[in-house]
């Protein structure tokens, strides 16, 4: 039976078919990080390409204004 950290509380894991929250040691901490992807917490880092970009004035008169939240 290996044992790892918990991603969301460090607490230890159990790694094997038995425990069906894996990697998280509980149902608890794998809703809790659900819950942080949900709320957009966590965010994958990406660069801006061209498209991300409107080609019309914005209101300020400035052209290409970002569209990324």
């Amino acid at each position: 039976m290996k044992k790892i950290k918990c991603p969301q509380c460090s607490g230890p894991s159990i790694w094997d078919e038995t425990n069906n929250s894996r990697p998280f040691c509980s149902d608890r901490c794998k809703l809790i990080d659900l819950g942080a992807w949900a709320s957009e917490e966590y965010q994958l880092p990406v660069s801006p390409s061209v498209d991300d970009y409107d080609d019309q004035p914005s209101s300020d008169g400035h052209m290409f204004t970002s569209t990324m939240h």
